[in-house]
């Protein structure tokens, strides 16, 4: 399918002298050793030998931001496609001898990145290294399997998505801020279109496979209790010959900012009750003001005790749940949402949410919060961070996510400052500067008229 690449390239990422010295340990801090294969595989290590178990993660960097018009859907498809088999692994086999070895494993899609991954006994991760580098060779992409994965995937979206209520309109909505002209990358849903999946080929598919599935494209983390050195040659021997391929195509989006208030409304199909959502605009993960928006999201929506909770559904009793949240379907790298949400109670108008919602962040970017608000928003993102340590996978993902949205994997140790240094008039600015009328989209979400079946 690709041009080999010299066995000799490949290990000469390996030959270049001795391995740099892991990370200086520091309570908290994750040890990392870093390397590159000859074939552009980035790898990270993160050896943690307080359980026998190791974390296989791989990221490719590839999303539904990377596909196009007509062909929407892929990287969700890909998701199921690579548990078809391989060369040497039979359908459906990758999941079997994984379990049989006491593992677990899965794969997830998100607009920036599709991630594979397994939790093996320490004794076993070799398994999951010689799995991923077999189908990262050597899928089977073969016209029964894309059909057979079609129609999950068509099955997949009816129960997820169009049979579940608001989920269809706030996917939507979440896309309504982005012209499909202009950033078509963040202008579709990931789980794609049916009918761009009843159109896609055998040649489409192989061509995605071929475009992004390859070790320059990808970067592979292990965490757990492993050997760094059995770990560097075992990745050598199996990932080391797969051949690289020419640089994916680079990724657009251009957005305009402040353009003006923008209103829709859906007829939810499955919805009971109506419900408000309000979209704006907002920059990405890497941005100076993401994690003071993470934090505002926190104050004005997240819990019990949030602003939009108490004023909103206990004090007004105007809706039945409300909710605030960044980055709903997943980091970007371009520009991102942060959403204000609520169900409305019965005989409340979405209209009403909608000034209920409004006049909870002009609040804050009129006054800003309080001390005792943004402590237990930094509280927040303390705390899950710490839980996100205390398992390799997600300390795996964790690792992922610094590489892929920060640049870097050892941001992972100081991801958390960002969060620590933010002020309270750091607060009440994004809220001022982000979450305005002129850059929102307001989805008015209603109930199908006449009696429901």
């Amino acid at each position: 399918m690709r041009c080999l690449l010299l066995a000799l390239a490949s290990a000469a990422a390996l030959a270049t002298g001795p391995a740099p010295a892991l990370q200086a340990q520091e309570p908290g801090r994750i040890q990392l050793d870093t390397f590159t294969l000859g074939n552009g595989l980035k790898v990270v290590l993160a050896p943690d030998h307080s359980t026998q178990v190791v974390a296989v993660n791989v990221w490719y960097n590839v999303g539904s931001r990377n596909e196009v018009a007509g062909r929407t859907g892929f990287a969700h498809l890909f998701e199921h496609m690579m548990f078809q088999g391989s060369a040497n692994v039979p359908k459906g086999g990758h999941m079997s001898m994984v379990e049989q070895a006491g593992g677990s494993m899965n794969g997830t899609t998100a607009n920036d990145r599709t991630n594979y991954f397994e939790v093996l006994p320490s004794n076993r991760y070799n398994l999951g290294l010689w799995l991923e580098a077999d189908r990262m060779k050597s899928l089977a992409v073969t016209q029964a399997n894309l059909e057979n994965q079609r129609e999950t995937v068509k099955e997949e979206r009816r129960m997820r998505v169009d049979n579940q209520p608001y989920t269809g309109s706030l996917l939507k909505g979440v896309t309504a801020p982005f012209d499909p002209q202009s950033c078509f990358a963040y202008g579709h849903e990931t789980i794609g279109s049916m009918t761009d999946l009843n159109a896609a080929s055998v040649a489409d598919v192989q061509a995605f496979f071929k475009q992004y599935y390859a070790p320059n494209n990808a970067t592979l983390t292990l965490v757990g209790d492993f050997d760094p050195a059995e770990a560097r040659r075992l990745i050598q021997q199996y990932f080391g010959d797969i051949p690289r391929v020419d640089t994916p195509p680079a990724v657009s989006c251009d957005v305009k900012f402040n353009a003006g208030e923008k209103r829709e409304t859906i007829t939810d199909a499955k919805a009971t009750l109506p419900a408000l959502l309000r979209v704006y605009l907002v920059p990405g993960y890497s941005d100076k003001d993401h994690a003071a928006l993470e934090l505002l999201s926190t104050v004005l929506g997240s819990g019990e005790s949030s602003r939009m909770n108490r004023a909103i559904v206990r004090d007004a009793k105007a809706a039945l749940a409300a909710q605030a949240g960044l980055d709903v379907t997943g980091p970007h790298r371009g520009p991102s949402v942060f959403i204000a949400f609520a169900i409305a109670n019965q005989g409340v108008n979405p209209d009403s949410l909608d000034k209920l919602i409004t006049q909870q962040v002009e609040m804050v970017a009129s006054q800003g919060i309080s001390d005792a608000e943004l402590t237990k928003a930094k509280n927040s993102r303390r705390a899950s961070l710490i839980f996100e340590k205390e398992r390799a996978l997600s300390t795996a993902e964790a690792i992922q996510n610094a590489s892929m949205f920060l640049g870097d994997p050892y941001a992972v140790n100081t991801d958390l400052d960002r969060y620590m240094s933010v002020t309270k008039d750091d607060i009440r600015r994004v809220a001022q500067q982000y979450l305005r009328r002129d850059n929102s989209t307001v989805i008015l979400i209603k109930t199908p008229e006449g009696p429901r079946p």
